[in-house]
């Protein structure tokens, strides 16, 4: 098939486009430098420099490509960022869940594409209370973090635009949060990605730890696309491992793979104006998210089933 991906430079553009081509797709990825174009071409895909938020150049683009698939992995995330001003650095992807998935999905119907694949999140979008591990059934938060609300906003209008479509069919993809090559939370992070937080003993465990975080490698999450191009139903599926975990577990875990002195303990009442109202939440009461769907309807198998072995042997 002719595949159309957008962000095909960024963590997860890197892994996928090489799956695409070795799966025999003639694909065309887009990214905003030239410098990176000859890296597209080297792994088989033929470049298109844009500016993902000019809908004259996306639409030209597409045309040019004519897709029967457009795959949406826009982002502008750099490192963890910081938790007290969640929308604010959120802002850009924000935009690019929004008004860039206006521009795809305009330009995907002008040239009769079929099928519109995109990112979202799962986790703590996810409404808080009951079962801590949530399916696709479950409602999305109602009454998200201060600083959450514009994000939050933005996945569900991504969702609803994608899924919501008549003419083309829409999944959108929520994925858990990524680890491995490439990704805030691999070995050789440093700095305010996830792994340098760790080493330098600045991201706690917050009271009792009991936050929820689902993990997929980002080769998962890749394999996880290809078969959403291929096949699958309409809507929204969950895209993680096999064992949501909460922080008290999984964080000390972390600290030992990367050669880190244990996490810090500290109460929610010294956390809180450290992390901020969404930090808090993540920290203390996320909940996880179960890849069943994803496993029964798209016939994908994580080869990372657990982030005991993916951090093990996958950073």
């Amino acid at each position: 098939m002719r595949i159309f991906l957008a962000g095909a430079t960024g963590a997860m553009g890197r892994r996928l486009v090489p799956m695409l081509v070795e799966a025999g797709h003639e694909v065309t990825g887009t990214t905003r430098s030239l410098a990176k174009a000859d890296g597209l071409r080297a792994a088989g895909a033929e470049p298109a420099v844009v500016d993902a938020l000019d809908a004259r150049a996306v639409r030209e683009a597409v045309a040019k490509a004519e897709p029967e698939v457009v795959i949406h992995q826009l982002t502008a995330l750099t490192g963890l960022g910081d938790f007290r001003h969640f929308d604010r650095d959120f802002a850009q992807t924000n935009r690019l869940r929004t008004e860039g998935t206006d521009i795809l999905l305009d330009a995907a119907r002008a040239v009769g594409a079929r099928r519109l694949v995109a990112q979202s999140f799962g986790g703590w979008p996810y409404a808080r209370g009951g079962d801590p591990v949530k399916t696709e059934e479950d409602p999305l938060d109602s009454a998200p973090a201060d600083n959450a609300r514009e994000s939050l906003a933005a996945i569900r209008r991504l969702e609803a635009t994608v899924t919501g479509s008549r003419d083309l069919e829409g999944l959108a993809l929520r994925y858990g949060g990524f680890y491995g090559p490439g990704t805030s939370l691999a070995r050789a992070g440093g700095g305010d990605n996830l792994v340098g937080l760790v080493r330098k003993r600045r991201l706690p465990i917050v009271g009792s730890g009991d936050g929820y975080f689902s993990f997929c490698h980002i080769d998962d999450a890749a394999s996880a696309t290809l078969a959403a191009v291929e096949r699958g139903a309409p809507g929204v599926y969950n895209v993680a491992d096999d064992e949501p975990a909460a922080v008290r577990d999984w964080l000390p875990v972390l600290a030992r793979t990367v050669g880190a002195k244990p996490p810090r303990r500290i109460p929610r009442w010294l956390a809180r104006p450290l992390l901020g109202p969404q930090g808090m939440l993540i920290m203390t009461a996320a909940p996880g998210i179960s890849n069943a769907k994803a496993r029964r309807e798209l016939g994908w198998t994580p080869r990372w089933p657990s982030w005991r072995i993916g951090f093990r042997d996958g950073l």
